[in-house]
């Protein structure tokens, strides 16, 4: 029987935009309560007015430990409880490593594992001291296909694969599901840096996908039966050659 999210609590992290706004969408159309959680206060609230009364804004730097520190308790005062965290927070580079910035290496980095490692860190011991919940963090194909024009990104994702995956065999004792969402190429503000006619052209050959088209395939995860993790769920558009 698959499970409901009619109630529950769930919170995003990056969910000012992209993904994670379509996820918190979705998640409300499925009856859940949000939190949203993100640096960028101006852009949350206003995602939040528009959502409605179950969206609850939770302004989080992810790259300021005490800022992280705070997380928790921001979301159980707006929600009163934590049924599953989507760690989605992320940032894009890509191209040639010997034209590289490695500054910009340094926040990518910094965001895509330490933040994302943190963000579980902070949640994971309420939800196996509860004895169930879902942990989802956003990686991307790039986790387990190396992509030859970005790879530090690349490396970020490979990094995220092997801490879900050893995550969610220490907590799977706990009820504590832990999986992976692994899109292919998504129209969000991560592709910013993307050449105009790159970008133009992957929209006219159908090679990107929509942001909802993610959330849809996590809202279905959230909802599989208690005795089934999806670990890995990839997506890619059809028009690609991932």
């Amino acid at each position: 029987m698959t499970q409901s999210l009619q109630d529950k609590s769930i919170a995003i992290t990056g969910a000012a935009s992209g993904i994670g706004l379509a996820t918190a969408e979705a998640c409300l159309q499925a009856g859940a309560q949000v939190a949203l959680v993100d640096y960028d206060r101006t852009a949350l609230e206003a995602a939040c007015d528009r959502l409605g009364p179950r969206a609850h804004p939770v302004v989080t730097d992810l790259l300021d430990p005490a800022s992280i520190a705070q997380m928790l308790p921001q979301i159980l005062a707006a929600t009163g409880r934590l049924d599953a965290f989507h760690a989605n927070a992320g940032a894009y580079v890509g191209g040639p490593v010997s034209e590289g910035d490695p500054d910009v290496w340094d926040r990518v980095l910094n965001l895509n594992i330490n933040a994302a490692f943190r963000s579980v860190h902070a949640v994971l011991p309420h939800l196996t001291r509860q004895g169930s919940g879902d942990v989802i963090l956003t990686s991307s194909i790039a986790g387990v296909v190396p992509v030859v024009w970005e790879p530090i990104y690349t490396a970020s994702k490979h990094a995220v694969q092997a801490f879900t995956h050893t995550v969610r065999r220490q907590v799977a004792k706990d009820g504590v599901r832990v999986g992976a969402i692994l899109p292919g190429p998504v129209v969000t503000a991560l592709l910013d840096d993307w050449p105009k006619a790159k970008m133009e052209e992957a929209l006219a050959e159908g090679s990107l996908m929509q942001p909802k088209e993610v959330a849809d395939c996590i809202v279905f995860m959230l909802t599989r039966p208690a005795n089934v993790t999806i670990r890995d769920l990839v997506l890619v558009p059809n028009a690609t050659d991932l």
